[in-house]
């Protein structure tokens, strides 16, 4: 059920450590704020020059509050932090607020600090937020211990950063977006990110999580967390990067970024990742905005992709139905029955195919808005509507906001019914997303649609990307969450070329005949073992075919001698393998590789593969193990995928074998943690199935 953090969110009461009148301090703003609601628990301020603090009489210590206290914040400076914590956990608080700083982020002493503080409060059977954070809120039981107000609503909001909590809180009053709780991670010496959306997954009141977060501690177990939450994650991060692992020493480690695992793990988990405070803003929007007759709390739940875009003018129109597409929506052309139905409630100029253009019938009909509105939501092949451009220009006109025809009263009137009545078709159907974007999105028209919950935006490029997360359920291939790791098996005892084949071997993964030789007479015995042609290859270098350590078709003894003769005498390496030569007739080579993140574990990489796999750059990511079905919907989704289906007459080849192949492989490596850089490259798939023809292993 995940950690009882009650007495962080309820307390029965509250006591500010270094709670001061000097607005300099932030034991000021966090008193002050705790004051705000002084009816719903004992709140106690303390100073040790006692006094009164904000027009209370301050106590001295907590010991002379003279009874319990369930929440503690401690803002004092470093050298009584600890002193502090001792006293807290003495008069019996279950949770401290640390906004202390100077611990882990200064510096191993820090760290050391820090660490024996949460093991003492974890040994006293309490809970600790910090240190080194900016306080909590939860606008559901009036606990107010930040220095900043978070309007009400249904986010909850956990972050590393106090400013961009501030600056989420600024966009999104545009929105109509609220909190029901705002935690600063601070340190997460004890309490965790994962701990806080679990407990917040939890939480009735709470309809969104959003997170800012530049250190996920356990990046797996986050993203197991948001996986089981049952309600929508928001991440905004930093530091995702592009830069390569300066000692990866595999094509796998070489490709596998910091924005790559993020990536992988949010896709997996179901988490809507983001790159901006706007783009946060814009999402939480759509997930998580005000509530209404059609509002996220009446069900609005998509079934697809399959989006029509709606406009007033062709310009709006195309430039909608691009940043739909970019944002990862379908427009499809829309079928007969529904173009038939659209021609029933517009006028003969107006474009029914999609998008969907009134071509000026709105000025005509204003109503036209709403009619077109509902024959598009009540589409079988429409899963979401796009309605962008002038709407809401009729109505800004009479409030005097600007822009609309002169003399418009009748048609500021008429637009004013058309969102009435869009908004009692919403409430009345099968739920559909509808998003608006308006040249006039604070006019009272959209402010009609907007107070029943639909989202309404001014750009166009927001609208397609709240709706893309308004429809972003994940696929049945990604329903399954954030795959478990498989037990530890025995460390791998030889890290060797033939080891690693050796142990994928015996997990199923098809590998031509070999035999590893040192000398001459080794190699004229591992000829006489399979027949022609042959493959030799250079053991014991990075990149073998790049030192031309490897001789493809050897068609005989002869001509294996001859290459080994001659390789050895350039090359001197201490070993060769001997290997039967594979039919690469209408195959195609992939890669498969794990990479071990230090924050999210085994990272699975496949793509194209073969010497040009850097190069090209064609590769997909996902938490490792990754089960068959997954590793199909990888490959398909890769640039080249096409050249799996066959092209020019080629064949198609044996995804489903390559995928299965792609199972075994990093469920290997994920149950070898001592393995850093795991990678068959290539992996030849064939129409007649998948053979794994190159492996290697890093250890850690």
């Amino acid at each position: 059920m995940g950690r009882d953090l009650t007495a962080l969110f309820d307390p029965r009461s509250v006591a500010v450590v270094g709670a001061s009148d000097d607005p300099a301090k932030y034991g000021h703003a966090v008193a002050s704020q705790a004051l705000r609601a002084p009816d719903r628990r004992p709140v106690h301020l303390v100073n040790r020059r006692g006094g009164t603090v904000l027009g209370r009489t301050a106590a001295t210590s907590l010991t002379a509050v003279g009874e319990p206290v369930d929440l503690v914040v401690i803002s004092v400076p470093g050298a009584g932090f600890e002193a502090a914590v001792d006293e807290a956990l003495a008069c019996g608080a279950k949770a401290v607020v640390a906004i202390t700083a100077g611990f882990a982020e200064a510096g191993p002493a820090g760290l050391a600090r820090q660490r024996a503080v949460a093991a003492r409060v974890r040994a006293a059977g309490a809970v600790l937020v910090g240190p080194n954070c900016l306080g909590i809120a939860d606008n559901t039981t009036e606990l107010y211990l930040a220095s900043d107000r978070f309007a009400p609503g249904g986010v909850a909001l956990l972050s590393q950063s106090g400013n961009l909590a501030l600056e989420l809180q600024l966009r999104g009053e545009a929105h109509g977006l609220g909190f029901s709780r705002f935690v600063s991670l601070g340190n997460q010496a004890d309490v965790t990110l994962v701990d806080l959306v679990e407990d917040c997954a939890r939480h009735e009141a709470t309809s969104a999580i959003a997170v800012y977060a530049e250190d996920f501690g356990d990046g797996r177990a986050f993203a197991a967390a948001a996986a089981a939450a049952g309600k929508p994650v928001v991440l905004l991060t930093a530091g995702r990067g592009t830069a390569s692992a300066r000692s990866a020493q595999s094509h796998t480690g070489a490709l596998t970024t910091s924005a790559d695992v993020v990536a992988a793990a949010c896709r997996d988990a179901g988490v809507e990742l983001v790159r901006t405070p706007r783009e946060m803003t814009v999402v939480l929007a759509g997930l998580a905005g005000p509530t209404g007759p059609v509002g996220r709390d009446a069900g609005v739940r998509p079934r697809g992709r399959r989006t029509a875009v709606f406009t007033d003018g062709g310009g709006h129109g195309a430039v909608a139905a691009d940043a739909a597409e970019d944002a990862g929506l379908e427009v499809p052309e829309l079928g007969g029955p529904t173009q038939d139905r659209l021609r029933s409630v517009l006028w003969e100029q107006s474009s029914v195919a999609n998008p969907v253009d009134l071509a000026g019938m709105g000025e005509q009909r204003p109503l036209s808005y709403a009619d077109t509105v509902g024959a598009l939501l009540d589409a079988d092949e429409v899963d979401a509507v796009l309605m962008t451009g002038y709407f809401g220009g009729y109505a800004a006109s009479e409030g005097g906001l600007g822009g609309g025809p002169a003399g418009g009263s009748v048609l500021a009137e008429g637009e004013a019914r058309a969102a009435k009545e869009i908004v009692a078709h919403l409430a009345s159907a099968a739920p559909k997303p509808l998003v608006v974007q308006s040249m006039y999105p604070g006019s009272p028209s959209c402010r009609v649609l907007a107070e029943a919950g639909v989202p309404v935006f001014a750009a166009t490029e927001d609208a397609a990307r709240a709706l893309a997360a308004m429809t972003g359920r994940r696929s049945p291939v990604d329903a399954t969450g954030v795959p478990p790791l498989p037990s530890p098996a025995p460390p791998l005892s030889d890290p060797g070329y033939h080891g690693v084949r050796a142990l994928l071997s015996a997990a199923g993964v098809p590998f031509p005949a070999a035999r590893e030789i040192t000398d001459e007479a080794g190699l004229l015995a591992a000829a006489a073992e399979f027949d022609g042609p042959y493959v030799l290859k250079a053991l014991h270098l990075l990149h073998k075919s790049d030192a031309g350590g490897v001789a493809l078709r050897l068609a005989d003894r002869d001509a294996l001698l001859a290459a080994y003769r001659e390789m050895h005498a350039r090359l001197g390496a201490p070993a060769y393998s001997v290997e039967a030569m594979a039919d690469l007739t209408d195959g195609i080579e992939l890669i498969v590789g794990v990479n071990q993140d230090p924050r999210f574990g085994p990272i699975a990489l496949v793509g194209l593969g073969g010497v040009l796999t850097e190069s090209l750059r064609d590769v997909a990511f996902a938490l490792a193990p990754v089960p068959a079905r997954r590793a199909e919907a990888l490959l398909r989704g890769l640039r080249s995928a096409a050249l799996l289906d066959g092209v020019r007459g080629r064949p198609a080849v044996d995804v489903a074998a390559a995928a299965a192949v792609v199972e075994r492989i990093t469920t290997v490596a994920a149950a070898h943690p001592e393995i850093a850089e795991l990678e068959v490259n290539p992996l030849l798939v064939r129409p007649d199935g998948a053979l794994a023809l190159d492996a290697r292993a890093v250890l850690r």
